[in-house]
């Protein structure tokens, strides 16, 4: 995700590792400095975002607190209560991206804060993310359901591209014609939905007449359980 999140700000970055190598390669491919610690980093950088795995919180905290002017967490299942007790004396905001942000297309939720902060602060961490996508303000209670929704939503419609283009292929098109009419359908459904205030149900009745090939294949849509495996999808996700 801090490639996907460098990729889409194409500025140069100052990052770090823990000896994997990928500081450098991120560095060399957009831009910028690998550095040699947290601390020197938390040191030079006007903001630190905190990209690491959930368990070394405490760990790069030892590195970095006391240091950081300001820090943005995208960890995955770690509410800002926790990070904040490891940075004690640092603005944290929380903020949930999904890939997307690499082509600036992404949906980024921003947890909404459960303590008081500078309000100029939080609208210039708030543009600096809307470089990248969409933000939306959400209630930290419901941070894991939206990364039950746009954060793994990305790997959902690929696999749903996936298995619409297989479906073609199977009745005889070129996999090459049949991924560019389903992304660029859904590409487009997306636009129309975004258009038309997201009322899915319109847009459904508007493509499907009665007793048509739409109305056919979503009642087979239906009878596959479609609504069943997406939401015990959210269930697997937001409960594991």
């Amino acid at each position: 995700m801090a490639r996907a999140l460098a990729l889409g700000w194409a500025d140069p970055v100052l990052c770090t590792d823990a000896g994997s190598g990928r500081a450098r390669a991120l560095a060399e491919e957009v831009g910028g400095e690998a550095v040699a610690s947290n601390r020197e980093l938390a040191a030079r950088a006007d903001l630190v975002i905190l990209a690491h795995k959930p368990a070394q919180l405490a760990a790069v905290a030892q590195e970095v607190a006391g240091t950081a002017t300001a820090v943005v967490s995208i960890l995955a299942r770690t509410m800002q209560a926790e990070v904040r007790a490891a940075y004690p004396d640092t603005p944290v905001f929380r903020i949930e991206p999904n890939t997307p942000v690499a082509v600036r297309r992404g949906v980024l939720a921003f947890a909404e804060p459960d303590e008081p902060v500078d309000e100029e602060l939080r609208r210039a961490v708030h543009e600096l993310f809307a470089r990248l996508g969409t933000v939306v303000s959400v209630p930290e209670s419901l941070m894991r359901v939206a990364g039950g929704v746009s954060g793994v939503g990305p790997a959902y419609w690929a696999l749903l591209v996936e298995a619409q283009v297989d479906a073609a292929v199977r009745r005889g098109m070129p996999a090459a014609l049949a991924s560019t009419l389903v992304c660029e359908t859904m590409a487009g459904a997306a636009e129309l939905l975004r258009a038309r205030d997201h009322d899915t149900l319109a847009l459904r009745r508007a493509v499907a007449s009665p007793g048509g090939t739409t109305a056919r294949g979503l009642a087979a849509l239906e009878r596959g359980g479609i609504r069943a495996a997406l939401s015990q999808a959210m269930d697997d996700v937001v409960d594991s």
